[in-house]
């Protein structure tokens, strides 16, 4: 079965960094394009950010660009977001997840994967 686990998760102040880790089992990692999304409690999920299956093409949504890195490691199976200059909106879970398509990577329902999320707060 496929797995995908976030790590790196916690509070942290805002201005700060973090760095969050997604490790995928049950799948060879450079067949897929991956992602992340997050979710505050009460809203919908909203699109971080993707990268393609070679980690040349990454994308990001406009509320994250300049701030926010994603990248992988295919030989670790593991994909990474790296979070810089956090600010209190960034509060969220964040979920990793994979596709094999590439259509739009900004629409959840493209994610074949997601895994469990792991919880981001940003404050004082």
């Amino acid at each position: 079965q496929v797995n995908l686990v976030e790590s790196g998760g916690g509070l942290v102040q805002p201005g700060g960094s973090l760095k969050l880790s997604c490790v995928a089992s049950g799948l060879a990692l450079s067949s897929w394009r991956m992602g992340w999304f997050r979710q505050v409690l009460g809203k919908k999920r909203e699109y971080v950010g993707a990268i393609s299956r070679n980690g040349r093409t990454p994308d990001y949504a406009d509320a994250v660009k300049a701030r926010f890195t994603v990248s992988r490691d295919n030989d670790k199976n593991t994909v990474y977001l790296q979070m810089d200059s956090l600010k209190p909106e960034d509060t969220a879970v964040y979920y990793c997840v994979a596709t094999q398509r590439y259509h739009d990577y900004g629409v959840a329902s493209e994610y074949a994967y997601w895994g469990q999320g792991t919880q981001v707060t940003v404050s004082s």
